[in-house]
């Protein structure tokens, strides 16, 4: 973990205690001490931007203060590289990708050159996503347990890609995944273990009716008119242009606007082609906001969520898709396509709608734009659903009971 973050994050694990009780609390004290000392090194691509660098940012010094030695670091490569892992990412998601033999070897120096420059230097080596999959061919030079922790859907990937990753991800002791629909089949131990949100973060805690306000005049928003959000990164996978058709069906019989914001990752070097085309997409339409939100601004995303009249999600492809659980945790009636780890989240008529097209969701927009009192109730029930299944604190448990389950097999381990 780099020293700025350390000395910024101030929460206290029993900061939690309000939220979810005191024996949740209690419980991960103990199944902390049973891993007192443990060195847990983290290493994705990222630092920055994206779901894995958010629940990194709030995860690692949380573990810490249980007692654990976590570390976070970032394996570094050029703009080829990421150009070649991007299409990975398409790939592994289905979408039809030329890669060629070229490719697959900037791949494999990339993670070469990091082998050679990182300090490999732990008990158990956290190892997300494709990006760093290949540094397990350090595994008999360094020891200890190696887990590779696949955030996005690869249910129906190209065989071709998969199967080259799959050279790396079958020499782990553990893979796991964020839904049951996204395990292939591999020949090492696979866990499930959903993400999660914080609570206390900046993008999560309560805001005043004068901070959210201050956010909308920043961003020359409305107040008063009802406000549909879509909040990605610029993504084609996030189908932002669908949205925007969506919106504009919905607009023909409501007086509404439409707030598609979102930031870029440094590690996805088609987002800004992705946010050009949406800009485009919106064509100067007074009630279509395209908000460039830049990195850090936390607090400005929290308050267009709790702004919000819906929330949207209309992804293509999706891997968990953390934006539902924060928007139902504050309470907002979400839309959202029922593809990755949404149907999770998002109980169809229960903790919101889901939808599988265009019309479908311009549809579910309008009953809900023209219901508020079911959009209430969706809202409600959508927050316990969080509360039960999607914080931190379980998503902490799951991974200390991971750590025991690869390091001590042979121990009973007595709640």
């Amino acid at each position: 973990m780099n020293v700025e973050l350390k000395n910024q994050f101030k929460t206290k694990i029993d900061d939690y205690e309000p939220i979810v009780g005191r024996n949740v609390i209690d419980e991960l004290k103990l199944l902390g001490n049973h891993l007192q000392g443990k060195k847990v090194q983290n290493i994705n691509s990222t630092y920055s931007g994206g779901g894995v660098a958010e629940i990194l940012t709030r995860m690692v010094p949380l573990v810490n203060q249980l007692g654990l030695d976590v570390s976070w670091d970032v394996i570094t490569g050029d703009d080829t590289f990421f150009d070649v892992t991007k299409k990975f990412h398409n790939a592994l998601h289905g979408r039809q990708e030329h890669i060629t033999e070229s490719e697959f070897d900037i791949f494999l120096n990339t993670n070469e050159n990091n082998i050679r420059r990182m300090k490999l230097d732990a008990d158990i080596f956290f190892i997300h996503d494709p990006q760093p999959s290949a540094l397990i061919t350090q595994r008999s030079a360094v020891g200890g347990k190696w887990i590779w922790r696949c955030h996005i859907d690869v249910s129906h990937p190209d065989q071709r890609v998969w199967e080259f990753l799959n050279r790396f991800v079958a020499k782990y002791d553990a893979a796991v995944f964020s839904a049951p629909a996204f395990s292939p089949k591999l020949p090492i131990r696979q866990f499930l273990i959903s993400p999660s949100i914080d609570p206390l973060s900046d993008k999560n805690k309560e805001l005043s009716k004068g901070e959210i306000e201050a956010v909308l005049h920043k961003y020359g928003l409305d107040p008063g008119k009802p406000m549909v959000v879509q909040i990605s990164r610029f993504d084609y996978l996030k189908d932002p242009i669908g949205v925007i058709e969506a919106f504009k069906m919905v607009r023909k019989g409501f007086n509404c606007q439409l707030i598609l914001a979102g930031g870029t990752a440094n590690d996805d070097p088609e987002s800004a082609e992705v946010l050009n085309d949406v800009r485009n997409h919106a064509d100067g339409h007074r009630d279509i906001k395209v908000l460039l939100i830049p990195p850090g601004s936390d607090i400005d995303i929290n308050a267009l969520q709790r702004a919000a009249t819906v929330v949207l999600q209309k992804s293509l492809k999706e891997g968990f898709g953390l934006t539902i659980s924060e928007a139902l945790w504050k309470s907002k009636p979400v839309v959202a396509s029922a593809v990755g780890g949404i149907p999770l989240q998002i109980i169809n008529k229960f903790t919101g709608l889901l939808c599988h097209s265009v019309d479908g969701a311009a549809y579910a927009l309008k009953q809900l734009l023209g219901n508020p009192e079911l959009a209430s109730q969706l809202g409600e029930n959508g927050r316990e659903h969080v509360k039960q299944n999607f914080l931190i604190t379980r998503h902490l448990k799951e991974y200390l009971l991971l750590f025991i389950a690869l390091n001590h097999e042979s121990d009973v381990i007595y709640l």
